[in-house]
């Protein structure tokens, strides 16, 4: 299929479930992060021919491991199958973008072609990330990072098995899971307070995702501000919480002082 067919069904697709997204959007429950789902986004067929073209080859990953996540991820995506390049470049398209702005009620969103943290990813048993804030910008840092968009495609993925989203209060005390069901897409505000995570995985297989961002020239709070992808250890991880606020802070001072932001290598055409 073509980027603009995809597009095309996607746009129609939250059309049909748009009052529900918007009050979704409006109401969240016992989190301080705005979000919306809108479940089988495109054809059964569609989905898993996606989650059938990701990658089997480990080398191709790149695979983060440490304190603050374990997951693999890839952004060159010329390289694999045009489906999956096409399907990421539909969440680019003008229509994908104002439905979804219609919805939010974000003004003047921008998707990023060059997949800075975004492109698809693979997470298997073992792989977490821990409680975050995304980093606060594009890789120039001249837009404001707004919202994550996520559309998982692994067929009869159970919710019991992990790698499921967490929404988290404002203390990141107590998080609210949102299923990452086959063929959802997932749609999560990002700012300064928008703390989540995805649980461990706990079975054999492969949670997969299409990872996009929107961004803004306008900030959030209406004021300039910067900020890395900060960690934080789960509530019953006291000393990985501890030692996050000083890796944060050590990560940002490094950020601030040599204007590099991390992974800038890892995008797409990079």
């Amino acid at each position: 299929m073509h980027t603009s067919d995809i597009s095309a069904l996607i746009a129609s697709r939250i059309e049909v479930d748009f009052a529900q997204a918007q009050h979704e959007w409006a109401n969240p429950q016992n989190t301080s992060t705005r979000y919306f789902k809108i479940d089988n986004l495109l054809s059964e067929k569609v989905a898993r021919e996606i989650y059938d073209l990701f990658p089997k080859d480990s080398g191709l990953w790149f695979k983060r491991k440490s304190f603050r996540e374990q997951k693999k991820t890839f952004a060159k995506l010329g390289r694999l199958d045009p489906l999956i390049e096409n399907v990421t470049d539909a969440f680019h398209d003008a229509a994908v973008v104002a439905a979804i702005g219609k919805i939010t009620g974000l003004p003047d969103l921008e998707p990023d072609p060059e997949l800075y943290a975004g492109g698809i990813s693979m997470m298997q048993q073992g792989d977490f990330l821990n409680p975050h804030i995304d980093n606060s910008h594009d890789k120039s840092r001249g837009r404001y990072r707004r919202l994550n968009l996520l559309y998982y495609v692994t067929p009869g993925w159970n919710p019991k098995n992990g790698g499921n989203l967490e929404l988290w209060d404002h203390a990141v005390e107590r998080p609210v899971q949102v299923d990452s069901l086959f063929n959802r897409l997932v749609v999560m505000e990002t700012n300064k307070t928008s703390w989540h995570s995805v649980n461990p995985v706990k079975v054999s297989g492969s949670r997969c995702c299409v990872s996009n961002y929107y961004f803004s020239t306008g900030s959030p709070s209406k004021t300039d501000y910067y900020h890395v992808t900060s960690f934080l250890g789960r509530p019953d991880q006291p000393f990985r919480r501890i030692y996050g606020h000083i890796d944060n802070r050590l990560r940002q001072f490094i950020a601030q002082t040599i204007k590099v932001s991390r992974g800038r290598d890892l995008g797409r055409h990079n």
